[in-house]
């Protein structure tokens, strides 16, 4: 948002994820008390490590043995902010596949493993790390919705043409947006160009109709670059 202010775009903020606690906290604190029996703890995104590390500093401390891994730089950085400092995170890439691919996911014949993350969600990191050995433990921190917001306002500034792109960082996120929108709405989506960091991402967006759709290089600074050399070529 900062960022694209500063290059003198005029971003509009539109949450499509709400991001509410679980109902029953009980099997996280369970297994935040057996952390310690854990080599490897993975976070799937800001809000996995945010749920999860609260409850950790309030029911103690983080294992000085256990690994910290993240899908991405921002969890990363969340995680440093909690006092985690060694923590394992693709520099190429922001998903699954990326961390799968690192060398130490290689080799986790009978490491325990624990993915901290949303309910739901995808399979793909603990199903791989099953099949390379490992005994995953998959742990709900927070549940994703639909929010129940007013589209009225984006909805008047696009017919305006005020709205010139679409940035998307999840395939819920997106299915969100589109039922949010309603038929006049989704109309106006699939004319607009969509940029996203992921090409699954991409690849609903192309099912949903979507005209142009942009995959970028990841992270914050992928997508501004995925911005600036389209517009600056179009």
């Amino acid at each position: 948002m900062n960022k694209i202010a500063e290059l003198g775009g005029a971003p509009w903020l539109f949450p499509v994820l709400a991001i509410t606690d679980i109902d029953d906290k009980q099997p996280l604190l369970d297994l935040i008390a057996r952390l310690s029996s854990f080599d490897i703890a993975i976070f799937v995104s800001p809000n996995a490590v945010d749920k999860a590390m609260l409850l950790i500093k309030q029911c103690g401390t983080w294992p000085p043995l256990l690994i910290a891994a993240t899908v991405g730089q921002g969890s990363a950085n969340m995680l440093k902010s909690y006092g985690v400092e060694t923590i394992v995170t693709p520099n190429d890439g922001s998903d699954s596949e990326a961390l799968l691919g690192m060398p130490l996911f290689q080799q986790v014949a009978d490491k325990r493993v624990v993915i901290f993350r949303g309910e739901e969600g995808r399979k793909l990191l603990g199903d791989t790390l099953s099949e390379r050995g490992a005994d995953v433990e998959y742990i709900a921190c927070y549940r994703r919705s639909k929010p129940a917001a007013d589209v009225a306002p984006l909805l008047a500034g696009w017919r305006d043409h005020k709205i010139h792109a679409v940035v998307i960082t999840s395939s819920e996120g997106l299915n969100n947006l589109f039922d949010m929108l309603g038929e006049t709405g989704q109309q106006l989506l699939r004319i607009t160009p969509l940029f996203t960091a992921h090409e699954r991402i991409a690849q609903k967006a192309r099912e949903l109709g979507i005209a142009t759709v942009c995959c970028t290089p990841g992270g914050d600074n992928g997508i501004i670059q995925g911005l600036l050399s389209y517009f600056n070529h179009s």
